[in-house]
């Protein structure tokens, strides 16, 4: 797909886009034949992905292979040329740098969920409904996500500055390789909190362990996170179908269910 093609081709999607959104609606669409979609997902959309592939399969036929991690991790694999077909991001920049190089189709993007930052200690009433204990300095070890990979290690490195605590707790920072990994050491003992997806602690019929704090939504950007159809998946009816079924109700209330906003 060159840039030359690109107004023709998004046309031409918005209309495919917007009849398989309406055969969604009605419960009509039926594929003719049964497609494999590979799925690149934002690590913290992880566990409701694998309940919304559950569903989308059962209704489409389609299979999804979902691979997850950092986003920016997955930008530099898609401009390498890696084959996925579908990208959940946990940001809105990365699909629309993508989209502007040519390797995601613009049209095709739209914001399926909206995360929410918490600060999160294993450790029940260890991190209090305020979050005064990032001030009170009462631990080793604070993990976060990469801030120049992964959207919420960006977002919590916003909620230090404006707490002004940003070079105080440099030196206790552990950063992990996505939201995943930071959750990782926090729930394993290597660092006594850490700031970390509200979904990772919201699966439902799951009661969350430990202590929390909600991080109110001032304090950083907005986590938007946006979908994208990108150049390898151009053609795929199911993948088409994926992004389709990402606006349903079925879909929503799996993200809700997570702490998503959508």
């Amino acid at each position: 797909m060159t840039a030359l093609a690109t107004p023709r081709f998004s046309i031409c999607f918005m209309g495919i886009f917007s009849r398989l959104l309406v055969c969604w609606a009605g419960l009509c669409f039926v594929p003719a034949h049964a497609g494999v979609v590979q799925v690149a997902v934002a690590a913290n959309f992880a566990a409701p992905m694998a309940r919304i592939a559950e569903a989308f399969q059962a209704a489409s036929g389609h299979t999804l292979k979902l691979s997850s991690g950092a986003t920016g991790k997955f930008h530099a694999q898609i401009v390498a040329g890696a084959p996925f077909e579908v990208l959940l991001a946990a940001d809105t920049r990365t699909p629309q740098q993508l989209a502007e190089t040519g390797h995601a189709v613009a049209a095709s993007r739209f914001t399926y969920a909206t995360g929410r930052l918490v600060l999160w200690s294993a450790t029940p009433g260890f991190v209090d409904p305020q979050g005064a204990v990032l001030a009170a300095g009462g631990f080793a070890h604070l993990a976060i996500a990469n801030p120049k990979t992964a959207p919420y290690g960006a977002a919590a490195l916003q909620v230090l500055r404006a707490r002004g605590l940003a070079e105080v707790l440099a030196p206790k920072l552990v950063t992990g390789e996505s939201v995943a990994q930071a959750y990782q050491f926090v729930a394993t003992g290597n660092a006594q909190l850490g700031f970390v997806a509200l979904s990772q602690l919201s699966a439902p019929g799951r009661p969350a362990l430990g202590s929390m704090w909600r991080v109110p939504v001032e304090l950083h950007e907005p986590i938007r996170q946006d979908a994208a159809l990108l150049r390898a998946g151009a053609s795929s009816q199911a993948a088409l179908a994926l992004l389709a079924y990402l606006r349903s109700d079925a879909a929503r209330t799996i993200i809700r269910a997570y702490g998503y906003e959508t």
